[in-house]
């Protein structure tokens, strides 16, 4: 980078405010060359480091401190047997403790979101026990305590009785009557480090002693009494004896931190990092700065931004500068501007009135571009992206810039043919009032050749200017772009708004008429313009105009986006809220569900446990009838199924549910609904349903709580619980008599096929089948189930093993089946019905 261009862009004062936030001497120091780098990595690096400072400074405290003297210290520390006074160890003990804190603090910190701090601290190493020795041997005053070596203790506690014995005899010469009429003064004073009395030189010789001197007029003398020359010897002694202590003492401190030399400048040059990220973090929460994203190429982008030397905080911190570059009216704080020169635009003219914000754009492009390269972040909004340059020119020669920059025509030349020299790429160039100082033709002429000179070489560049040949230039070249500041129409007071597109007009009437030139001399002037000049002022004020009605409607536009986008959120918002409420509906709903559903496999847990207690009951009766006889007849199987069919309808019922198919009725067969139960047992005579079997029958006899019904011809006895007097049925029979059923018995096939059915569904489909071939007494039946996989087979074979109506079962004959078809022998109705 060049010297003269970072002191045109103030980049040296920039480099001051940040340094004025280093906590330590060293953070200090090394901010002192903080330089833009011109490395895209090392810039990547050192900003997302500032960034993680800021991160972390949000949230935490980062207790670093250091003595004024803590870089002459280390230096002493660095020479072997070189005496460090008491301050300096306390002062290097406070420095290395601060250092343990921060460490500590940083370690506590989620290690994901600050690599690099946590990087930068594990390079730090505890001095712990050496720090506590030194604060434990030296106090805060700079003294070493008595504890700090019982040798130093035993010759303080000497000293002070020997002092004490001193004082006591000096006091004897004050206090007697023969010595103190001989003293000038009735004090005790020290001479050449002893202690003596003022004694009148006229009576020199009335105390014997030794005369260590006299006053300048010469009227007394400094005179140490015989008596105490020996505790004055022993006091010097005792005296040097405690210095000696007390340089071993501090010379066996400082080795104690010498023997750890590496890890001392480890720590010290970590510390140092630390310092700089901290301070750069404070300067990006200073100047409310961003994170530039680096761009790829060679592009400017800096929505909003701010020269960072117009912002009062800053600006104290700086130091003496040139406060001409702040814009009138600004002593608060800069009006923010939109810069951006990006691809396929390489070069910008920005035009506009005087004091309207021109140079301060140009250095407020160049500073940041510098401030983000030294790893600084830049005032700027969110969105900022900057490329990487390896070189940044700045010829700012008007009297707004700090350095003493040449203003004279040969001045400019002078820069622009150094810039042309050490050009390297990428390059930023910023130029202001380029082609100014000589002949306006010539000028203009000059200015645009020297913007399409570094544009060709492949650099960057910003130029201001009040050229009408340069504002046509921008505004019909490829690749050139103008941008204009404008002005209040009616003051023609300047808004430091930057307006890209059009041309901006300089004002110099208008301006000159609002600072009080008489208005003669301002019409004058209009009419000394050719007429070329004057249609182009024309335009320029017409094409201002057209801008201000467009940037108008453009403010419409944007504050309708803006509410829409507000509605948008709102409605947004709106319908995460209906979400989230039908979410926790459904969640509700299905653990109410869910306990439902719980409750009621806990009631089919208790029925399925009474009915197979049940069948145990019946099993164990069926076990004591005769011989050939099955153990549970079809009754009491048709019983068992009705109270389970009762009990689970009744549960279901409970539940608000649907109590399903009827168990053992074929898979999407629905029962009819079931009709009210009896006010009384079935009667004699009574048309009913056995709900085991699905047929209809008449009750023919009563026997305690089983009817004796007749079903095609065949009789059986069943429980009350298995039978419904069908609603049309006559009344029951309240005499004697024969009564005849003539209907014929519906024939049963003799033969079912299950193919293509589900194992459940095939196997009550043959369940039911069976009961029916028994009531139209048919001794032989067939299952169609086909060959498949055979599961089908085997569960109708499980099914038939221990059925009570089958007698054997077995495989058709090849020739009318074969395994695809089980030919069934039924028992006789006299062995597997109930008795009459």
């Amino acid at each position: 980078m060049h010297d003269g261009s970072l002191r045109a862009l103030e980049f040296d004062r920039i480099v001051e405010a940040v340094r004025s936030l280093a906590l330590t001497p060293l953070g200090a120091a090394a901010l002192g060359d903080l330089a833009p780098q011109t490395d895209a990595r090392a810039v990547r690096t050192a900003l997302a480091a500032t960034t993680e400072g800021v991160e972390f400074l949000e949230s935490h405290d980062l207790p670093l401190a250091g003595p004024d003297d803590l870089e002459e210290s280390l230096g002493a520390l660095a020479i072997e047997g070189r005496l460090l006074e008491p301050r300096q160890l306390r002062g290097l003990a406070t420095f290395l403790a601060s250092v343990d804190a921060v460490r500590a603090a940083v370690r506590q910190a989620d290690a994901d979101a600050f690599p690099a701090l946590r990087t930068l601290v594990e390079g730090c190493r505890s001095f712990e026990r050496e720090g506590a020795e030194i604060l434990a041997t030296i106090d805060e005053q700079g003294e070493v305590v008595d504890r700090a070596s019982p040798e130093l203790r035993a010759i303080r506690e000497r000293l002070r009785k020997q002092r004490q014995r001193l004082r006591n005899t000096l006091a004897s010469f004050l206090r007697g009557r023969d010595t103190a009429r001989y003293l000038q003064e009735q004090v005790v004073t020290e001479r050449d480090g002893r202690f003596v009395l003022l004694v009148r030189s006229e009576h020199r010789g009335s105390i014997p002693g030794i005369v260590h001197g006299s006053s300048g007029s010469g009227a007394s003398l400094f005179l140490e009494p015989l008596s105490t020359v020996e505790i004055n010897n022993d006091i010097v002694a005792l005296e040097q004896d405690e210095t000696n202590e007390i340089r071993r003492i501090l010379l066996a401190l400082a080795n104690g931190l010498r023997r750890r030399g590496l890890d001392l400048r480890r720590t010290v040059s970590a510390a140092a990092e630390l310092d700089v990220i901290q301070a750069r973090a404070r300067f990006s929460r200073l100047v409310d700065g961003v994170e530039p994203a680096l761009a790829p190429d060679s592009r400017i982008e800096l929505p909003a931004a701010r020269h960072p030397l117009l912002i009062p905080a800053v600006r104290a911190r700086a130091g003496n500068g040139n406060e001409a570059s702040a814009n009138p009216g600004e002593a608060a704080g800069p009006v923010p501007v939109d810069i951006e020169l990006a691809p396929p635009t390489a070069a910008l003219v920005v035009t506009g009135p005087n004091t309207g914000g021109k140079t301060v754009a140009l250095k407020t492009t160049g500073l940041l571009i510098l401030m983000a390269q030294a790893g600084l972040h830049v005032p700027a909004a969110s969105g900022a992206r900057v490329g990487v340059f390896q070189s940044v020119f700045a010829d700012i020669g008007d009297d707004q810039s700090i350095a003493n920059s040449l203003s004279t025509f040969s001045g400019h030349i002078a820069h622009i043919v150094e810039m042309e020299e050490r050009l390297l790429l990428p390059a930023l160039v910023l130029l202001d009032e380029v082609g100014a100082g000589t002949d306006p033709t010539e000028g203009g002429a000059l200015g645009a050749a020297i913007i399409e000179r570094f544009r060709c070489r492949g650099a960057l560049v910003a130029a201001t200017t009040h050229d009408d040949l340069l504002k046509s230039y921008a505004s019909t070249t490829d690749g050139v772009t103008c941008a204009g500041f404008g002005f209040d129409p009616d003051t023609y007071a300047p808004t430091y708004h930057l307006a890209y597109g059009v041309p901006g007009r300089s004002l110099a009437f208008e301006i000159a008429s609002r600072l009080g030139l008489p208005e003669a001399v301002i019409e004058d002037a209009r009419d000394r313009r050719s007429a070329r000049e004057a249609q182009l002022a024309e335009h320029l004020e017409r094409t201002a105009r057209a801008l201000e009605e467009l940037e108008a409607a453009r403010a419409e536009v944007a504050a309708e986006r803006k509410r829409l986008s507000a509605e948008d959120a709102r409605l947004a918002a709106a319908r995460r809220e209906v979400d989230e409420r039908q979410a926790e509906l459904r969640k509700q709903l299905k653990q109410g569900v869910a306990a439902e559903i719980e409750a009621a496999r806990r009631e089919v847990g208790t029925i399925v446990a009474g009915l197979r207690a049940r069948a145990a009951d019946l099993a164990r009766q069926g076990g004591r009838r005769p011989p050939g006889r099955p153990r549970l007849s079809t009754g009491d199987t048709g019983g068992l199924k009705r109270e389970a069919t009762d009990a689970l309808a009744a549960v279901s019922e409970r539940r608000g549910g649907d109590p399903g198919p009827r168990a053992g009725a074929p898979e999407g067969e629905r029962p009819p609904a079931p009709p009210t139960p009896p006010a009384a047992p079935p009667g004699v005579g009574n048309r009913v349903t056995v709900e085991s079997l699905g047929m209809e029958g008449r009750v023919m006899a009563i026997h305690g709580r089983k009817a004796e019904v007749e079903v095609r011809g065949k009789r059986l006895r069943v429980g009350f619980a298995d039978v419904r007097i069908l609603a049309d049925a006559p009344p029951a029979a309240t005499g004697g008599g024969v009564t005849l059923d003539v209907r014929g018995a519906d024939d049963t096939p003799a033969e079912l096929n299950v193919i293509g059915c589900r194992v459940d569904e095939a196997l009550s489909r043959v369940d039911k089948y069976l009961d029916q071939a028994i009531v139209s007494e048919q001794r032989q039946v067939r299952v169609i189930h086909g060959h498949g996989t055979g599961q089908l087979r085997k569960a109708i074979a499980g099914l038939l093993d221990g059925h009570p109506m089958v007698s054997t079962f077995a495989a058709a004959a090849p020739e009318h089946g074969g395994g695809g078809v089980t030919v069934i022998e039924l028992r006789d109705s006299d062995e597997g019905g109930n008795p009459p």
